[in-house]
């Protein structure tokens, strides 16, 4: 863990989504040298899934020993941020620090994604992120040491994550020269958006926020003059002298799961070569190796089907796989009983996945990640995916038996 230093004390960080996860965690480290916080964000009330309000962040950032202001603000009504601002130089006398930390994320492929959905993200992403900078700029230029941090996902062009994923690249640059940061490192971070995309028990496989606060905390303590910087959050806190990084583990020792949009932990090669090649068998010929190992996966899959499954689960998934033992397969947890195998299921398919037989094995004994497999584009999905996402509890409980 990075000591803090007292460097921030006094000094006032406006954050945009502070009421909880990173954008918290960002505000309790500077909370510490004794800084001045504007938890600019939505939650006043309690919501019925997701932790914190702005409020109840105010209350912990008091407690470590920072002074915090909580302002209701939705960055999508510039009214909002504009309120906002004036409120916290009235308060503080002026904004040192820039944190723009709230987003929206929706991991729909471009033929799925509501427009709605679209708006949603480039309204927080992009026109947020640049009317929260515009109208905190004019004080920024008055701070000694003014800082605009942006946490955004790592801004890889690498085909293999751009050609899936294009949608959802809101560039954030706006002709300004910013200090950026990633909200992910090599690692996925524990967050409630972590818990939607992953599931339950995902967070044993993520690093806590602290560490994303640790860089972040490094960044902000540095000279104006560090600045327009990329920066990946444990190569920094590497270069800093940080050398046990279990200790920002949800549980430390547990396998970590790779963090998204980086080529770190990825084989490259493998991929290529792997992809989507073959052509997709016929049935006659997938029914012919019944004693392959996708058709050993769902013997073992039929085998563990119970009524508990089919009661949590209430979810129909079909796979369309290519090269040995291609074809359509099937897990039914919806129909009493449940089933498995070869061949389209009794009812129309809730969820349909498509990707290569080598990479279905590697999935469902525990060598490939569901949520990795699809950010690199190993695996598609089309559907309802709320349900493709309740898939992984069932592999994870799978997987000793594979």
């Amino acid at each position: 863990m990075l000591p803090n230093t007292g460097k921030l004390a006094g000094c006032t960080l406006f954050i945009t989504g502070a009421s909880r996860g990173i954008g918290k965690a960002i505000a309790l480290k500077a909370a510490k040298d004794g800084a001045n916080i504007v938890i600019a964000a939505k939650t006043a009330e309690p919501h019925p899934t997701l932790p914190g309000t702005i409020y109840t962040a105010a209350a912990e950032i008091e407690a470590a020993g920072g002074k915090a202001l909580p302002c209701i603000v939705n960055v999508r009504e510039e009214q909002q941020i504009v309120n906002a601002v004036e409120k916290a130089v009235k308060t503080f006398g002026g904004i040192d620090i820039l944190v723009n930390n709230a987003s929206a994320i929706s991991l729909t492929g471009t033929l799925e994604t509501e427009t709605k959905k679209l708006n949603l993200m480039m309204d927080v992403n992009v026109r947020g992120t640049y009317l929260t900078s515009k109208t905190c700029l004019p004080h920024l230029r008055k701070s000694r040491n003014p800082h605009i941090l942006n946490l955004s996902p790592p801004m890889n062009l690498n085909p293999m994550w751009f050609k899936n994923h294009c949608e959802k690249w809101e560039f954030h640059v706006v002709g300004l020269s910013f200090v950026f940061s990633y909200p992910p490192n090599f690692l996925a971070i524990h967050t409630a958006a972590m818990d939607m995309l992953g599931g339950s028990g995902i967070e044993k496989q993520c690093r806590k926020t602290d560490i994303l606060a640790d860089a972040a905390y490094c960044i902000l303590t540095k000279p104006k003059s560090f600045t327009g910087n990329f920066i990946i959050d444990e190569v920094l806190l590497r270069e800093e002298g940080v050398k046990d990084f279990d200790a920002y583990a949800i549980v430390p020792g547990h396998p970590l799961m790779p963090d998204f949009f980086l080529d770190v932990e990825t084989d490259m090669t493998a991929m290529e070569k792997e992809g989507y090649a073959g052509a997709k068998a016929d049935a006659g010929s997938a029914a012919a190796t019944a004693s392959g190992p996708v058709a050993e996966t769902f013997r073992v899959i039929q085998g563990a089907m119970s009524e508990e499954y089919v009661r949590t689960t209430q979810g129909v998934y079909q796979f369309e796989l290519s090269g040995d033992e291609g074809g359509t397969w099937h897990i039914d947890l919806k129909t009493k009983g449940g089933s498995a195998g070869f061949g389209k299921p009794p009812v129309t398919a809730d969820v349909v996945m498509s990707m290569s037989s080598a990479d279905f094995v590697k999935m469902f004994t525990g060598k490939l990640k569901p949520t990795l497999a699809f950010m690199s584009g190993k695996l598609r999905i089309k559907g309802n995916m709320a349900l493709a996402i309740k898939l992984e509890k069932m592999l994870t409980q799978l997987n000793s038996k594979l």
